[in-house]
């Protein structure tokens, strides 16, 4: 039996956090989703997530913070970040840092499922 990719989705607005839950499952991948980096890092997920969407600025720990964390505890799962507040220094720090998207919001759901379909294939 195969098992279904699992997509974890971190940020703090809810209405933007069920609209990716919603686009993730209509295509078939798994989905966890998370309203703070915090609440991600607690759950244990990381090990399972084979792709990441990630807010940028949220209350407590920053996506970018979060990436770093799981970076150094050798668990980032290939990582798309998103924000309505994009800034070349976010930018070139999420890239640098393996980040495979930073993607400014609104986003594109065309745009976005073909950031999760490049790392982890059809559902």
């Amino acid at each position: 039996m195969t098992s279904v990719a699992l997509v974890s989705i971190v940020e703090d607005d809810e209405s933007v956090r069920k609209a990716l839950e919603n686009l993730i499952r209509s295509v078939g991948w798994d989905v966890l989703s998370f309203e703070s980096a915090e609440a991600f890092l607690a759950s244990g997920a990381a090990s399972r997530t084979q792709c990441l969407i990630s807010d940028v600025t949220m209350p407590g720990l920053s996506g970018i913070e979060m990436h770093a964390q799981l970076m150094t505890q050798g668990l980032a799962p290939p990582t798309i970040f998103i924000t309505g507040y994009p800034t070349l220094q976010d930018k070139a720090t999420a890239l640098s840092n393996g980040a495979i998207a930073y993607l400014e919001k609104p986003i594109d759901s065309n745009l976005i499922l073909g950031n999760v379909l490049q790392v982890i294939g059809k559902p």
